[in-house]
């Protein structure tokens, strides 16, 4: 009995937490998605799209993460070499820490003071992240130029196809 009840468990459970491609990749944002607020350090409010507009013209790297999830951490220190291998571009560390103090603690605990980080006061769900089938972090995303999704979908910042598209982008 307790076998099946834990194939059960792992069966409800383990559904609920996969980590799949989405099937359709997207390579733009919706209205909905761009007005999504996030909040600063600060706790002032901005959305997406401000955050993109603040970053128009130049290279972005979105990084989803937390400091709850163990596989961001893991990730962590292979997302700062990503960063520092690529000066001349810019990343921006969106965070699903569960409060605000969370964040706060995060962001000193794991030295992102120095970086440009947001936090959705919202929750995991929400317009933008159901828009960008956000279903797993870490996850990563590189925006071009024009404000449009050039990599739509990396786990890790080890993909290659993360490198590959800055390089694409800024030749």
């Amino acid at each position: 009995m307790r076998k099946l009840l834990l194939l059960f468990m792992i069966g409800v459970f383990g559904l609920g937490c996969s980590q799949q491609t989405p099937k359709v990749l997207k390579t733009s944002f919706s209205k909905e998605a761009l007005s999504q607020k996030l909040e600063n350090e600060e706790g002032k409010s901005i959305t997406i799209q401000q955050i993109l507009d603040q970053h128009k013209g130049k290279v972005l790297v979105i990084d989803f993460w937390a400091g709850w999830c163990r596989d961001c951490l893991k990730a962590l220190p292979k997302a700062k070499e990503l960063e520092e291998s690529n000066k001349n571009i810019d990343f921006v560390f969106l965070s699903l820490d569960r409060s605000k103090e969370g964040f706060d603690k995060s962001l000193e605990k794991f030295e992102m003071k120095d970086k440009e980080n947001y936090w959705f006061a919202s929750g995991w769900k929400n317009d933008f992240n159901n828009y960008v089938d956000l279903n797993w972090i870490p996850r990563y995303m590189v925006i071009d130029q024009k404000s449009t999704i050039a990599k739509y979908y990396a786990i890790s910042p080890e993909d290659p196809e993360i490198q590959t598209t800055i390089d694409k982008l800024l030749n």
